[in-house]
């Protein structure tokens, strides 16, 4: 039983470039797909290296050492999802590509036997249909856990930008920012504000905030209670704020909300308060 397993793990291992070669012609045109028979050279390229890899990880099923299969199927994945995910492929392509593999596969399999006739007996056919369809099942699910992982990966950083591009802290010095809001905030955006920019004051070692809000036209009830809570927040860590460029509209709207701002520094416009500050340190 051994023995067959292995002379046909060679086999399928001496033929992988020709088990490539028949996956590639049933490729159809997808436009866009890394997996459309029109791609362009590198992508051909690609993932003609990763059939290989594929066609060698599923082979390695039928070894005695299941462990030599186990890591196989790690490294696959890691390779084939990160070059997924770099190129933009949907998973259910990726998929599909897979299942079309396995066919391919089967095919060379059955060439194996017919090879070797009677030497070949049913129980070795039923093993190897477990053991090849398992691995095939395997390689599924461990590509779309790694894909996962790096598309989560990819849309925490995409995250990350926004909410700094929605509160960008600007440096003036090594200890005095500057946060310019402009535009409309609403209570989405002044949440992800709140809740960014304590934690962008502390990594940049802010110790006095300048919140201008020149830039924004409207400003309802909401949002001037968290810019509020924003400036109570910057307190406890113990960072300073100042807020510039509050409308008459807005200053109304605060004071009818009953918010005490007497606490906290404000100004008429950024250039004044940052006039000041400067002039005062240079006394």
């Amino acid at each position: 039983m051994q023995d067959i397993n292995h002379e046909l793990y060679n086999f399928l291992c001496e033929n992988t470039d020709l088990i490539t070669e028949k996956w590639l012609s049933k490729r159809e045109e997808i436009d866009g797909s890394i997996y459309s028979k029109n791609a362009e050279k590198w992508a051909v390229k690609t993932i003609a290296e990763q059939n290989t890899l594929t066609n060698l990880t599923v082979a390695s099923s039928l070894l005695n050492d299941c462990n030599v299969f186990q890591e196989n199927k790690k490294n696959w994945a890691l390779v084939v999802a990160e070059s997924r995910v770099n190129s933009n492929t949907p998973i259910h392509e990726v998929l599909d590509a897979l299942a079309k593999v396995r066919t391919t596969y089967w095919h060379f399999i059955e060439q194996f036997v017919e090879r070797e006739g009677k030497r070949v007996l049913r129980s070795d056919i039923m093993s190897w249909g477990i053991a090849i369809h398992m691995a095939f099942d395997e390689l599924m699910v461990e590509f779309s856990t790694r894909y996962h992982e790096l598309m989560n990966k990819r849309l925490n950083a995409q995250q990350s930008l926004i909410d700094e591009l929605n509160a960008p802290i600007i440096k003036l010095n090594s200890t005095i920012g500057v946060l310019p809001i402009i535009g409309d905030v609403d209570t989405t955006r002044v949440q992800v504000i709140s809740d960014f920019v304590p934690h962008r004051c502390t990594e940049l070692d802010v110790s006095h905030l300048y919140i201008d809000l020149s830039g924004v036209s409207i400003l309802d009830t909401m949002v001037a209670n968290h810019i509020y809570q924003l400036t109570q927040i910057l307190d406890l860590l113990g960072i300073e704020s100042t807020i510039t460029g509050i409308r008459p509209e807005i200053a109304q709207t605060s004071v009818q909300l009953g918010l005490d701002f007497s606490r906290i520094r404000t100004t008429s416009s950024l250039q004044l308060a940052l006039k000041n500050v400067f002039r005062e340190k240079s006394l």
